[in-house]
């Protein structure tokens, strides 16, 4: 019978390396803030129309033609293209 016991105490056996890497190490080496994949919290603070900051949400910015997307703007990293897609809605809607 297999239980997490044996499993635990057979997987001990054959691992060679571990290693861990702390948000800091991250953002050093990739150049993520705070080490953050997705360039910021997903907390209440910043979402929707807080993100990336109040003020340059929905995918313009103060800068007349200028759009952004990806992991830092709604809906964030986790859901693949969404920002891509949801910035191009808003180019194609300011005509720009």
């Amino acid at each position: 019978m297999t239980t997490p016991s044996t499993v635990s105490s057979r997987a001990g056996r054959t691992w060679m390396h571990r290693q861990v890497i702390t948000p800091l190490d991250i953002e050093r080496i990739t150049g993520l803030s705070e080490g953050n994949i997705f360039a910021g919290e997903l907390a209440l603070h910043q979402l929707f129309f807080l993100r990336p900051a109040p003020g340059w949400a929905k995918f313009a910015t103060p800068v007349r033609g200028f759009y952004q997307c990806g992991s830092g703007t709604h809906p964030g990293g986790g859901i693949m293209g969404a920002s891509g897609r949801l910035a191009a809605m808003r180019i194609l809607k300011d005509g720009t």
